[in-house]
């Protein structure tokens, strides 16, 4: 264990996990914003208003009039509390006294109705202006599969079915593929039955048989189904990087190590495993010259160069949108993430994906940002969950705003309101449900973890 713990990147899981705590103090302090305001324009009394779950003891709390503000030290979320309201404070005396007029119990059902959307409702709004900021401030920078000139690099898993090394997807269920990017989304999301292949100016048709999807989902956990395949371009030089023969140089290419050839990244990756903090002997193209250039290797298998990227090396295809054009493509942008997240949800409860492999905590959702500060996957990842916390929050749960949203709109159709008890012990339940998903999410990211 100690051993894994030395090799971690932690420098990376830092950036991680800042990106996480920042993206996710946006949503939550917005989401809670959505309940906050409109329980202050109908004259409730807000008791609390937190960042962040708080048992026990708050990290830093203020008074300001009737309102407690602070930040919790359990990172699940953010909560306020509404004077005569039962929540996950379940605060039972309250409940026992007569309604005063500040209370939420107190007000119309359509203000209470308000309010408990409020927080769906600015997530939704977020998501989309996040979606039209992202079109206008950078576009749509696209990989096409044509231009992959080496095909791609085939994993184990789509061996499986045909995939060469080299090969080219260009279609999935006769619908032409253009941005390698989405290439596995469409795959798992369209539960593809067919794959067309470009393999030596021929097109081959591949049958995808069942039970792949669950395969590809449980894979992407370790490595992935095809990647572009490219040669090993110097693009710049670590300031770590030990050398004692000669330098790699920005354009030298790699096509050797330790006399052992390779043409592609993914072989040159393959190769150079074995040679961990031993100096090793890397042969490169150097205009018309080849020159042996002698490394250290070290403990994390690294030479000290980062490579040139598909990105750069086959050329993206970027279009650029006015303000006004970025409207209702953000719009789409927001639908398309919600339509694939619940197709996701269809697929887990179905049993096409299983809930071990899809399933994850604060862990395995702070593991999607990436290592390295990018404002652009920030607020693209920021966005996605904005709009699945909305819809996540809008489920007809007991605990969630859904659930107490689902018993107002039974009030105003029936002209009875639930009893007290009764959305106690819903509270109750809604939240043991809430917990023992949240805790057996926690788990399974803890023991992929230590797997």
């Amino acid at each position: 264990m100690s051993m894994n713990l030395l090799v971690i990147d932690w420098v990376s899981v830092g950036v991680k996990a800042g990106q996480f705590i920042l993206s996710f103090s946006i949503l939550v302090v917005l989401h809670e914003l959505g309940h906050f305001l409109p329980a202050r324009w109908f004259k409730c009394r807000v008791e609390k208003f937190y960042l962040f779950f708080n048992p026990w003891f708050s990290l830093w709390k203020k008074k300001i009039g009737d309102t407690e503000y602070g930040i919790g030290w359990v990172p699940f979320g953010g909560f306020v509390k509404i004077s005569g309201m039962i929540d996950e404070s379940m605060d039972k005396e309250q409940m026992k006294l007569p309604p005063q007029p500040w209370e939420f119990r107190a007000k119309p059902a359509w203000q209470r109705l308000i309010i408990m959307i409020g927080g769906v409702v600015v997530n939704v709004v977020l998501a989309i202006i996040i979606f039209i900021g992202i079109t206008w401030v950078w576009g749509e920078e696209n990989l096409p599969v044509k231009n992959l000139k080496y095909g791609v690099y085939a994993d184990s898993l789509a061996k499986s079915i045909g995939i060469r090394d080299g090969d080219n997807i260009v279609a999935i269920d006769g619908r032409t593929i253009e941005n390698f990017g989405t290439l596995e989304s469409e795959i798992v999301l369209k539960e593809a039955k067919k794959l067309q292949v470009l393999r030596d100016s021929q097109t081959l048709e591949l049958n995808i048989p069942d039970g792949f999807i669950k395969k590809i989902i449980k894979n992407k956990k370790l490595s992935g189904l095809v990647y572009p395949r490219f040669p090993v371009i110097v693009d710049s030089v670590s300031k770590t990087a030990v050398f004692s023969k000669e330098r790699l140089q920005k354009g030298d290419r790699l096509i050797a190590i330790n006399d052992k050839p390779f043409d592609y990244y993914n072989e040159f990756d393959k190769l150079k495993k074995g040679y961990n903090d031993s100096l090793v002997n890397v042969t490169v193209l150097r205009g018309n010259d080849t020159v042996i250039v002698r490394v250290l290797e070290n403990s994390k298998g690294s030479i000290g160069f980062f490579a040139m990227q598909p990105a750069e090396l086959f050329g993206t295809v970027t279009k650029n949108y006015s303000f006004v054009e970025s409207i209702p493509i953000g719009f789409n942008r927001c639908w398309e993430t919600l339509n694939r997240y619940i197709t996701g949800l269809k697929q887990l409860f179905t049993g096409k994906v299983a809930a071990s492999d899809s399933l994850g905590s604060v862990i395995s959702i702070g593991n999607t940002f990436p290592g390295v500060w990018d404002w652009e996957k920030f607020w693209t990842l920021t966005g996605i969950f904005s709009i699945i916390l909305a819809f996540m929050n809008i489920l007809p749960i007991p605990a969630l705003d859904g659930g107490h949203a689902l018993f107002t709109l039974y009030e105003m159709i029936t002209g009875r309101k639930p009893g007290d008890k009764f959305m106690e012990y819903a509270q109750m339940a809604g939240m043991i449900l809430l917990l023992g998903l949240m805790a057996y999410a926690l788990g399974l990211d803890f023991w992929r973890l230590f797997k």
